[in-house]
């Protein structure tokens, strides 16, 4: 999908109010009604062929695509920012849709929350662990896989490998998920040779600052890195 069909979407919605007005002189029998099938939404912060969380966001959406009365949308490249609110709110009053998976991690709050109470028949399921039953509405929920498992392997690997006993992991911000896979990473390494130590280099983005995450790593004389990040890298 192509950034100008993005931008045209959104702001098909400047045109929402008046046809709410219009429709509202229209008998309640005559209005439109939405197809019965399920419609999902996707939204990705980036592209969905990035090799990375994108991706693998996309191809669990593509996987549910052939799934019998189901209709799949999608939209990448949508910023952390209100074009994610414009992008929800489009799928649910122009395509119908009554699922929607937000799926960065800066989407939560206060894109999700605020759109969780704008449409509270709608459901809202946010990548990350960030909902919580008492503070935040009913009709969001969050999901997260056991990515730490797999980053303690990682760790039993760099730990046989290492010569220098020194380790780094390029993060991109401190929550809780991304310092799971850090001390998971670590703890592998340590069944190896207990004093491993692991830098940790936080770049504060997603995605981009590549450079500067591989000189910061040779400046501090590691040998070998793990990424917590967006595309390809890790």
């Amino acid at each position: 999908m192509s950034d100008r069909h993005l931008i045209s979407r959104r702001q098909a919605l400047h045109g929402i109010g008046a046809a709410a007005a219009s429709t509202a002189l229209v008998p309640f029998g005559a209005r439109p009604a939405f197809a019965k099938d399920l419609v999902v939404g996707f939204i990705y912060v980036g592209p969905k062929d990035d090799y990375g969380y994108n991706q693998a966001h996309a191809e669990g959406a593509a996987a549910v695509r052939s799934i019998p009365g189901l209709k799949l949308l999608e939209e990448e490249k949508v910023a952390e920012t209100l074009d994610v609110q414009k992008s929800m709110q489009s799928m649910i009053e122009l395509d119908g849709a009554t699922l929607l998976f937000p799926t960065s991690f800066g989407y939560f709050d206060p894109h999700v929350l605020r759109m969780a109470e704008k449409y509270p028949k709608i459901q809202f399921r946010h990548c990350g662990g960030l909902w919580t039953k008492d503070k935040h509405p009913t009709n969001a929920g969050s999901y997260f896989g056991y990515i730490g498992m797999g980053q303690y392997l990682n760790g039993v690997v760099a730990g046989h490998v290492s010569k220098s006993k020194k380790l780094g992991f390029v993060a991109a911000k401190p929550i809780p998920q991304v310092l799971n896979n850090i001390n998971s990473f670590t703890l592998g390494a340590r069944t190896v040779d207990p004093a491993i130590t692991t830098q940790v280099i936080f770049t504060g983005e997603w995605a981009r600052a590549e450079g500067l995450s591989h000189r910061r790593g040779v400046e501090l004389g590691q040998r070998l890195s793990r990424l917590h990040r967006e595309g390809a890298e890790g």
